[in-house]
């Protein structure tokens, strides 16, 4: 099992025997666990060359591939799901990659931090200087996180370009649906989990 509880909730919105691509797939965990316990047939990418090691070792089929240069070797509709996690606020371009994801797949799914968390807003209010934790553990000037958004941000860019919000799931460090994250999403929720698919009519 994984110590990772976003990764227990995608398995959920995953169905069994899809095709699956997993962005930023790291040690390739996610995707093994979906090919054990659910059927699914797919890929992961990844970058980092003991990643994809591990990817290996686990039977798990992986491209190195660089993200920010898009998805052009996948045609268009490929997959049923794309998945990325703890990974959009990387990407140079994050509306760009939620695109390909949604052109190569029928449905996406992502996970990120919330900037707009209160613990945030405290710290940057107190401090006058950028807040480092669990989830944002880089200082300003070694950050790779390079866009950081709140929950309002990604639910206008999803109106925006017209995707159609399936579920989604706002949950603290340890991973819990608490009521205040459900009441104050963009206040109390720490991460933010989003299954995205275009809406009808779209293509």
């Amino acid at each position: 099992m994984t110590t990772r509880g976003d990764l227990d909730i995608i398995r959920k919105w995953v169905a069994p025997t899809s095709r699956v691509l997993d962005l930023a797939c790291g040690d390739g965990q996610l995707l093994y666990e979906l090919q054990k316990e659910k059927q699914v047939t797919g890929y992961g990418l990844e970058i980092n060359s003991q990643d994809i090691e591990a990817c290996i070792d686990k039977g798990v089929n992986v491209v190195e591939q660089n993200l920010d240069r898009g998805l052009g070797n996948f045609k268009t509709g490929s997959f049923d799901t794309v998945i990325m996690t703890q990974a959009l606020q990387v990407m140079h371009f994050p509306h760009l990659v939620l695109e390909e994801m949604l052109r190569v797949g029928r449905q996406c799914i992502v996970t990120f931090p919330n900037f707009g968390h209160w613990r945030c807003r405290v710290h940057l209010a107190a401090n006058g200087r950028m807040p480092v934790s669990k989830y944002m553990p880089y200082t300003w000037y070694d950050t790779p996180n390079i866009h950081f958004c709140t929950f309002r941000d990604f639910e206008a860019l999803c109106r925006e370009k017209n995707y159609r919000v399936l579920n989604r799931m706002v949950v603290d460090q340890s991973y819990q649906n608490g009521v205040f994250a459900n009441v104050w999403p963009n206040l109390m929720g720490e991460v933010a989990i989003y299954h995205l698919t275009m809406a009808e009519g779209e293509s």
